[in-house]
């Protein structure tokens, strides 16, 4: 196998997708600051990465789309215009069409449709004023990256051993540099080749050296090469040194030799970040080296013009920079390590242990514990990758609706699941657009209630208890309870005169169907959304509860557990059935007071605490001699859970129940024991809840009968 085609597409995509998020996170950032040329250096390079990376496949189409993108961010960073609110309008529906059409080819479209194709030209269309010259006013022209006209440039090439076995052909690499001008000469070094018996046909044994005329600057001839850069040695250095030094003559001073070389075009950014870390390692051992001398050791500039270079600086500081190193995993691969880590903490809780063995077993255990630690790590991300991306969805909505918002995250550092992260994405946005929507208010109101024009959306996550806390918050105009209240009056949901907390008069804004809008609207009003929310919530094994103050703002809080594969539970024993019930909601364990096993509730160290019999809930034969009360706490609300045994802590491998059990309430899983039986996993939070509404409608029938005494 010489080119994994499929392979590499992959790869194409899932790149290409991170560069325009980062596109995407770049021009909203612009849009705040438009001047920062570190952002619009950045935003430039996300462009010409995927307009190169794109031509290696053949995508015409998304190419073409993109080199328009891309000169037009080319003309921002040389100051030909100005950055603007119009421009950042037009240019993020052009970052969503060319994810549309990634999003094609990885479903196996290469071709645009008519429709696309039709999109495509009316954004060209809506771009073409920004151009110079047109509606969109100049500023002051900065530098050209490289010298004006065409270039000569020696790109001396030896691809790594396993190039061919990672998907990546040579010979389409050099073909592609066709693309960017003409390739005059073409040289191969097959001194490495073996003899014939000893050949592998899928190790690259050759090195190449090319001669290529173009206009195109170094960094796009670079770009050609980045899916092979990691495990080859790629070398791009101009024929004509002296241009580039008399066209550094002509450049205005800078501090540092690598800013004066990279803007020069005779060095990549990437090839001063090799430099920088070469220095770094050879200082160490040799003492300091300057980098122009590391440049011209590796071949990556000819001496001719980093002299030019030294002689246009004025002074060197030191350049520190950290390289985050990542690698990413497939998936499904995660997937079955972890579950092959759930086997094995089954596996080990079925082995008995004996005293001679104990000790042994005990560092079995500890081993056990710290590669379930390890492996769960691996699909734990930062929250904020998800929360920037409202950024967009604040800054559209305010568009649409005329309203002046400010979005603040916090805790994007806090760590979650990856599946949670994106399971948990659309919830977030309804909560978002409804706050957007609903909860603040116009700049007019808002100034007529005395508060600042602009209003403030507050995104918030951090751990506790072993979960995590996400919570959406604004400073409008907040929850209107006699309203929400009256509503639920008139649709039958409450009894006429009933006396409700404000936890749950504000709980009914997830009933179906509910809403208290006046008028619909594109994005709320018909009272479909919220109910969904909690549904979804609730089936990641979450909660969510709202607090608001009127014509301060709202907060509405999901909690979730951290992750859905393994977790830390309680095993209690009900009759002859077993239970799980998640360790980070137990708070302790007593002993079920004899004199009232007849009674709804306890007196605990002078709190009453109301209790569910589990075994009379799920119909069980139990009603030990001996019972114990487990204490649970779920948003603040202390409840006690009526078993047989205490069986102690257990470490629980979460297996889902099938959709023969889907409509089961109170129970999020299973799990198999040590001894192969299996138990189911309580959740708390709708337990709890389900046994209080049960409890106020059998109280409500018996309001008017008086209570027994000693009953």
């Amino acid at each position: 196998m010489s080119f994994d085609a499929d392979e590499a597409l992959d790869i194409f995509i899932t790149e290409a997708r991170e560069l325009l998020e980062s596109l995407e996170e770049g021009l909203l950032a612009l849009e705040g600051d438009p001047d920062d040329a570190e952002t619009i250096n950045g935003i430039f390079r996300s462009a010409h990465t995927l307009k190169g990376s794109s031509g290696l496949f053949g995508l015409h189409h998304l190419v073409g789309f993109a080199h328009v993108v891309e000169t037009l961010l080319g003309h921002v960073r040389e100051g030909e215009v100005r950055v603007t609110a119009e421009l950042i309008s037009v240019l993020l529906p052009c970052a969503d069409h060319i994810t549309r059409y990634v999003d094609a080819v990885a479903e196996g479209r290469i071709e645009p449709s008519p429709a696309e194709k039709a999109e495509a030209d009316a954004l060209l269309a809506r771009l073409a004023p920004f151009e110079p010259g047109g509606p969109a006013a100049p500023a002051e022209k900065a530098e050209a990256e490289t010298p004006p006209g065409p270039r000569d440039w020696l790109l001396q090439l030896r691809f790594g051993p396993d190039c061919l076995r990672n998907g990546m052909d040579p010979l389409s690499l050099l073909r592609h540099l066709t693309t960017l001008g003409e390739v005059t000469r073409v040289a191969v070094d097959d001194s490495a080749l073996p003899e014939a018996s000893e050949l592998d046909p899928e190790t690259n044994y050759l090195a190449f050296e090319a001669d290529l005329r173009t206009e195109a600057p170094k960094s796009e001839i670079e770009a050609v090469f980045d899916f092979v850069r990691d495990d080859s040695d790629i070398r791009i250095v101009p024929h004509d040194h002296q241009a580039f030094a008399a066209y550094i003559e002509q450049m205005p001073d800078r501090d540092r030799l690598g800013d004066v070389l990279q803007e020069s075009g005779a060095v990549t950014p990437g090839e001063i970040d090799e430099a920088l870390r070469i220095q770094r390692t050879r200082s160490r051992d040799e003492g300091p080296v300057p980098i122009g001398q590391v440049l011209v050791e590796r071949g990556m500039a000819p001496p001719a013009v980093v002299e030019a270079a030294l002689s246009k600086q004025r002074r060197t500081a030191d350049t520190r920079a950290s390289d985050t190193q990542t690698i990413r995993i497939d998936a499904g691969r995660l997937d079955r390590l972890i579950d092959l880590v759930g086997e094995l903490v089954i596996a080990q809780a079925g082995i008995s242990v004996t005293e001679q063995l104990s000790e042994a077993q005990g560092e079995v255990t500890r081993l056990i514990d710290e590669v379930r630690h390890s492996a769960l790590a691996l699909r734990m991300v930062p929250i904020g990758m998800t929360l920037r991306r409202f950024e967009r969805v604040v800054r559209d909505v305010c568009v649409d609706l005329g309203k002046e918002v400010r979005l603040t995250i916090t805790g994007g550092d806090a760590e979650m699941d990856k599946a949670l992260v994106e399971r948990i994405s659309d919830p977030l946005t309804h909560l978002v657009r409804n706050s957007l929507d609903h909860g603040i208010e116009s700049p007019g109101d808002r100034v007529a209630a005395g508060k600042p024009a602009q209003g403030e959306l507050r995104l918030n996550a951090y751990h506790d208890a072993g979960n995590i806390v996400i919570e959406v918050s604004d400073d409008g105009k907040g929850l209107d309870r006699d309203r929400i209240l009256a509503k639920a009056v008139d649709r039958g949901l409450v009894p006429a005169g009933a006396t409700l907390s404000d936890h749950e008069v504000y709980d009914l804004i997830f009933e179906p169907g509910f809403s208290t809008a006046e008028t619909v609207s594109n994005l709320s009003g018909r009272g479909v959304g919220m109910d969904v929310v909690r549904r979804n919530v609730a089936a990641l094994r979450g909660s969510i509860e709202v607090e608001s103050v009127r014509g301060q703002g709202a907060t509405i809080r999901i909690r979730l557990p951290l992750t859905l594969a393994i977790i830390d539970g309680f095993l209690v024993g009900v009759g002859g059935s077993s239970f799980i019930v998640p360790l980070d909601r137990v708070t302790e364990c007593v002993e079920f007071p004899a004199d009232d096993r007849e009674r709804d509730h306890m007196n605990l160290r002078g709190e009453v605490l109301p209790f569910i019999r589990l075994g009379q809930l799920f119909g069980l034969d139990g009603g030990a001699r001996r019972q114990s009360v487990v204490v649970v706490e779920q948003s603040g609300q202390r409840t006690g859970l009526v078993v047989d045994a205490l069986l102690g802590e257990f470490q629980t491998v979460i297996k889902p129940l099938g959709p023969l059990f889907s409509s089961l309430k109170c129970v999020s899983g299973s799990t198999i024991l040590g001894n192969g039986d299996v138990a189911l996993i309580l959740d708390v939070g709708p337990l709890v809840a389900e046994y209080s509404d049960l409890e106020k409608a059998r109280h409500s029938r018996h309001r008017a009968v008086p209570q027994r005494v000693g009953a």
